[in-house]
């Protein structure tokens, strides 16, 4: 047995190895160059979406970015703006499939086209199962799965009759393998790894790249905006280190340039960050051991569930844990969320709809 285990570590470390290495020779040929392209970010008005916004205009792209909030999205036009980039924000739940039908139809008009869609818009809901609700579940696949289908279906018949487009999936190593405590959101990006791979084999022939992105945790700030159940503090606890300390997550910058490459090379997939690969290859290699493993981390590590059913944001329980060392600790995560737009201007937990 574990002379298996040796082989079988040997085999991840070769893989991780391999993904290394072609990564460095993709890097070294020459960008396609995107200058002119139309871009549609979900979820853009913050956080990655924010920044994948900023690099795709870098890249001389026209930026259409849709959102919840009006207030956030207006920010983020003008800071695309004074960057100097031609962009315009529509409002839109991406769970409501007619207001996504009109928030590509209003692009296309002023743009004349769709040539990248990114599925970006994400929710996170934090606890323990029995502190979880169907609604939990609803809500995520409303966002996670359903609001990337469709953006999709909608940007899919002018990109077909051209017989050209990118669509980047923004998925998650929750969608390779499932973590206690985050499963609304892990089962909606399981839903849209399969979807995204899935679509990658029928449209390549098309003149369609689908590219999957799997990041691991990225420092963007967004644990202000997630949603705590159970043990509210103790769960944001372990949650914002996750999101915050260096070794565990990727620079969002980092990673938002990372995803604009893969987009521009047409890409079949790619996992952000050095964990997050070693996790996904452990787990292909090693299902049952990596699920025992999260097992054991939930028994030992994770908070058990609470009688109550209240929840509360990232940013109230912040507020109220105000711990010098959490803040120490958390200080990256703090410092993007100031960067990236991620700090609520009201502490209330955020609805569905990315």
């Amino acid at each position: 047995m574990d002379g298996w285990r040796g082989r079988g570590l040997g085999l991840a470390a070769a893989g991780i190895g391999l993904c290394l290495l072609r990564r460095s020779l993709l890097r070294q040929r020459p960008q396609p160059d995107l200058g002119g392209q139309v871009v549609l970010v979900t979820g853009g008005s913050r956080g990655l979406g924010l920044l994948l916004a900023r690099e795709f205009a870098r890249r001389g792209c026209r930026v259409a970015l849709c959102a919840r909030s009006q207030t956030e999205l207006d920010r983020a036009r003008e800071q695309l703006e004074q960057q100097g980039a031609e962009a315009m924000a529509v409002r839109c739940d991406v769970g409501d499939r007619r207001q996504v039908e009109a928030m590509v139809e209003e692009v296309t008009a002023h743009f004349g086209r769709v040539d990248i869609l990114v599925n970006n818009a994400g929710i996170m809901r934090v606890g323990p199962i029995q502190n979880q609700t169907v609604e939990d579940f609803e809500q995520s696949m409303d966002v996670m799965f359903w609001g990337v289908l469709y953006p999709i279906l909608a940007v899919l018949p002018q990109m077909l009759e051209r017989h050209a487009g990118r669509i980047v999936n923004i998925t998650s190593i929750g969608g390779k393998v499932s973590v206690p405590h985050v499963l609304p959101y892990s089962s909606a990006k399981f839903a849209a790894v399969g979807l995204s791979e899935g679509l990658r084999a029928e449209l390549t022939g098309k003149g369609i790249s689908v590219v999957t992105i799997v990041p691991g945790l990225t420092r963007t700030g967004s644990h202000l905006n997630a949603v705590f159940k159970g043990h509210h503090e103790s769960e944001y606890r372990w949650f914002a280190l996750g999101a915050s300390l260096p070794i565990v997550s990727m620079d969002a910058e980092r990673a938002a340039r990372r995803i604009v490459e893969a987009a521009a090379r047409g890409e079949t997939e790619v996992i952000l960050s050095f964990p997050a690969n070693l996790l996904a290859r452990l787990h292909g290699l090693f299902p049952g051991a990596t699920v025992n493993a999260l097992e054991l981390a939930n028994r030992l590590f994770l908070p058990e569930p609470a009688q109550h059913g209240s929840v509360t944001s990232g940013a109230e329980a912040q507020e109220r844990l105000a711990s010098p060392l959490l803040e120490f600790l958390t200080a990256w995560g703090l410092s993007a969320a100031r960067r990236y737009q991620q700090q609520p201007s009201t502490p209330t937990p955020p609805g569905p709809g990315g």
